[in-house]
This record gives C-alpha cells, structure tokens and sequence, in this order.
C-alpha cells in the first residue's frame, strides 16, 4: 500500500504517535523477545556494557558512556539507530522533523492550523533521525543550539518573530538520537547550553525563550575524568544524565584476536594470505602485556587499535615477501612480527622515566607475549628430535627474506608440531611459520641459542 502524504490520509492509516524514547524501549523489548543480536559487531560487552545499555534504554535515560579510546564508544552508540522504526512521518519542510500529530516550531503550528489535514508530510528514514558531532574547543552554542539567522532578518522579519531563529543541531535532531562526542573537550559555557535540553526539554536563544518540548534521545561520551587532561563534565550537566555506562577492553584474548579478524583490512595483494591463528594470539596477547605493563602510562589506554594495526603490518610483512621472493601464498612467520614494533611506537604512551628505553620495552613485551602462547599451545610436545638435531651441531638460519621451503630443521619430520598447531600439512608457508614459532619458543624458554645480524636469525644449539 502507498503510504500516507497528507496529516489527514495518515491520521485515517491508525498511525500511532510515540515519544522517541518510547518507540526505542518498545523496538528494544520486541528484538530481545526475538532473540535478535542486538548490537552486532560489539564484542565483549554481552555480559556487562550491552545490559547497562539495555537497562538505560529500557529506562528511558539520557545517557553518558565512559570508556578509554579504542573501546566502541562512537560505535555501539551508532548501533542505537537500529532501535529506531525504519520510517516515520515528519512535516514537509520542516527544519527539525515536527510530528504531524504534535508541531513544536512556530512555522509548522502555523501550517496545520492553516492546512490542517491537507498539510503534505514526509518520511524520514533511521539515519536521518541520527546526528553526532565531535566536541572541538571552538564549538559554539549556535553550533548545538541554534542563532538568529540575519537573512531572515534581512527579508523584512522582527527579532521578537520565533521564525528568524536558525536552529542548531539539537533541536534539528528533534525525535531522533543526538549524540555529542568527548563531551569533555566542550568549554564549560558550552555545556550550560545543554542544561534546560536534559531536563526542561526547552532552549533558549539569544534573547528568545523557545519552549520547544524536543523529543529526544542525548548522548554522549566521554573518557574517564581521572586522566583527561582537556577538560571536565561540568557537575550540573553530569547530573542530569540518567545513566553513565562503563566501557573496557577486551576481557580476553580470545575477544581480541575476534575483534582484529573484524575490524583488520588485509592489503591487497596477488596471492592468498593465510595468518596462522598462534600469531593471531600472540598479537592479541602482545596487547594485553602492554596493557598491564608498569613501563607503560595506562592512564591514556591502550587501544584496541592496536592490535589491529599491529595485524595489518605482520600481513603487510608477509605480502611484501611473498611479493620479492614469487611464493604463491602469503604467511605470516615469526620473523614478521619485529615489524609490529613501528605500529606500536605512536599508539603507547610510556612514563616519563623511561625515555629512550621504549624499544627495548616493548620487545620483553613481545617476547613474553610469545613465550605465554607458547606455553599454552605446544605445553608437553615431544621437542626431543628438534633438540636432537641442534645437539648434533645443526643450525637453522631464517629471517624476513628467507624463502618459507628453506625454513626446516634438517630432515625432522614437522607433521607433528603442524598437527597440534592445526595448520595444513602441504603448505610450505604454514610449515615455516610453525618451525619458526617452536625454534622461537625453545629459545625464550632458554633451550637454544639465537643470534641476530643484520635481519638474518640464526637458532643453534
């Protein structure tokens, strides 16, 4: 059926006005009765942000959510949007998406006391519903709230006329979900704007005291006062926030490694990329040490970023060499992973005391990375014929350009060692990255030597 294009024909469809608030705890009780996935892509929160959220929607609160950088603020606000109701019916024309049923704005109370029933509407789909701005020093109330539009003044209006006003983004979101981004960074004086939006529901412009009743859902985000450094939520505005929803980091490796496989963009490249999943741990884990790690400034977060920059380069690494030696698959070798340590230099923040040691840091961190999956993967493996081969003076030589078929101990048989790293047994990019992770581990756990010079690696026994 053709929907609506007047007030009258939707007043006759049965329409159903609802606060914005409303229609997303309605929206949000039917999908979780479906057992819908309710914030897709959002790993690691299913047991304590997405609950908070739920029960804050459910609630029918503004909101602040707090959380360090890199943890999914702006994303799993981005996700409310698909609370909304896939259409909804606005006044044509109007600046700030007037219900039909219930005009706030002077310009469209005066079109359907005039129009009435023939007043044309339109419909608005979710993402028109939706704002956000980032909160910059130099964000002015006109920005948010609105200003006196000196055209419109110009075409022969009286300043006391409420249709000289030029509304700002607030009220333009009106029955929508307005979201304002590190709401700290916004000046004090620019945060009262937002006093009278969060409880009296009107705004106030210039000299004008527009009781426009705005239909809204704010929120906003922030990090953690405790460290930030721009600036503070003022006590009155955070108080008038209903809810305040923590964010973290991904509780466990298994989190991590799930968020990088999303959220990591592979380069294009000519050949096949294969990452086996114990270098995919040992990124994820190489994070979390840094994370827990005294050396470095954990006010300022580590974030999961990170590990996903950190991904990217170790294939980056792989295609490079698979592209300079003509190997028919990309794989990434343990070789690959010293990259890594020029995607982590700009994301850490190290204490002050440790100037000049910052790489020599983040190695021992790399290292205990390894040494931690190792355990974990290769816990009891028969290393004995590894250890035999070196303990008859044999050496293995690998390194960034080393080709993946010359990467093997003499003649000992690997089949085992791929079989418990559940890699594929043909692939010769498989069968080197799984020698070198074994000949690495037996190396930090002080079982064989390695020598380092000039990119090339040197195990012996």
């Amino acid at each position: 059926m053709a929907k609506p294009s007047t007030v009258g024909e939707l007043r006759d469809s049965g329409w159903v006005d609802r606060p914005v608030k409303e229609e997303l705890r309605e929206n949000l009780l039917r999908r979780i009765e479906a057992g819908d996935d309710l914030f897709p892509g959002i790993v690691g929160y299913d047991e304590t942000v997405i609950p908070a959220l739920e029960r804050a929607i459910l609630a029918g609160h503004d909101m602040i959510v707090l959380g360090e950088r890199g943890q999914a603020k702006t994303r799993l606000i981005r996700r409310l949007v698909d609370l909304l109701d896939p259409e909804t019916p606005v006044v044509d024309g109007c600046e700030i998406n007037d219900s039909p049923f219930r005009p706030v704005c002077a310009h469209c109370r005066h079109r359907l006391a005039d129009g009435g029933d023939d007043v044309p509407i339109r419909w608005v789909g979710r993402d028109g519903r939706f704002a956000e701005k980032l909160a910059t020093p130099d964000t002015a109330v006109a920005d948010l709230i609105g200003d006196v539009d000196p055209i419109r003044v110009a075409e022969g209006r009286y300043l006391s006329d409420e249709l000289v006003i030029h509304y700002g983004l607030v009220p333009r979101t009106h029955r929508g979900i307005f979201s304002i981004n590190e709401l700290p960074d916004l000046p004090p004086r620019i945060q009262v704007s937002l006093l009278n939006v969060l409880e009296e529901r009107d705004i106030q412009i210039r000299g004008f005291t527009v009781r426009l009743p705005l239909d809204l859902l704010l929120v906003a985000t922030a990090n953690p006062e405790d460290y930030t450094n721009r600036g503070r939520i003022i006590t009155p505005l955070k108080d008038r926030f209903g809810s305040e929803i923590r964010t973290h980091y991904p509780p466990t490796r298994h989190d991590e490694v799930t968020i990088m496989r999303q959220e990591a963009a592979p380069p294009p490249s000519a050949v096949p990329v294969s990452v086996p999943g114990f270098l995919e741990e040992i990124v994820a884990e190489f994070t979390h040490q840094v994370r827990s790690s005294g050396h470095v400034n954990q006010r300022s977060g580590v974030s999961v970023r990170l590990s996903i920059a950190n991904l990217e380069t170790l294939v980056a690494s792989a295609v490079r060499r698979a592209a300079r030696l003509g190997e028919s698959e990309a794989v990434p070798r343990m070789t690959d992973l010293v990259a890594c340590l020029q995607s982590t230099y700009g994301r850490v923040e190290f204490e002050g005391f440790e100037e000049g040691r910052e790489e020599e840091i983040l190695r021992r961190l790399l290292a205990l990375a390894v040494v931690e999956v190792f355990r974990e993967r290769l816990a009891g493996f028969d290393f004995q014929p590894v250890l035999a081969f070196f303990e008859a003076g044999g050496v293995v030589e690998t390194g960034d350009l080393v080709p993946a078929a010359d990467v093997r101990v003499g003649e000992v048989d690997v089949t085992p060692l791929l079989v418990r790293l559940g890699l594929r047994g043909e692939s010769p990019g498989d069968a080197a990255a799984a020698v070198e992770f074994a000949l690495e581990g037996l190396h930090l756990t002080r079982r064989l030597n390695k020598d380092v010079a000039d990119g090339a690696v040197r195990y012996g026994g």
